[in-house]
């Protein structure tokens, strides 16, 4: 399974009401219970949405949002997928598939091709766009 940058973002923010959630999950996670995965694009918008006060009540400083980060991904239940040779070939057939992709949607487009690439089907997130492709399935870290 993948964590989404939002479950991140609950395990951090303390005032989010899916902060428990978020932590458990993370937990979870760390205990490798079941292999979970991040990508390098999950980790910089993380660092990105956790370090802005526009975002969060109570930003985090980027060294200590990075710190975090660390410390997950050195966790043995975490791991980082990468682009394979395959790459451009899936994201192709995800694009031919899905032609009404635009815009904002490229980072779900990235973290869903390269889950597809992985034969990875599953991803831990609130975030509903994750829905339209038909290939995954979105499991709410609330419920």
């Amino acid at each position: 399974m993948v964590l989404d940058t939002n479950v991140l973002v609950y395990a951090v923010n303390g005032d989010s009401e899916f902060h428990l959630a978020g932590r458990r999950r993370l937990e979870e996670a760390r205990r490798e219970l079941s292999p979970t995965f991040l990508t390098w694009s999950i980790c910089y918008e993380f660092l990105r949405v956790s370090t802005h006060p526009r975002v969060l009540p109570s930003p985090k400083q980027t060294s200590e949002a990075e710190r975090f980060l660390s410390e997950l991904v050195e966790s043995p239940g975490i791991h980082l997928l990468t682009a394979t040779p395959r790459h451009a070939a899936v994201l192709a057939r995800t694009v031919e598939e899905l032609p009404e992709i635009r815009g904002n949607q490229m980072h779900d487009l990235h973290t869903a091709v390269l889950m597809r690439e992985h034969g990875i089907s599953r991803i831990c997130t609130r975030d509903a766009g994750f829905r339209r492709f038909p290939f995954l399935t979105v499991i709410d870290p609330a419920a």
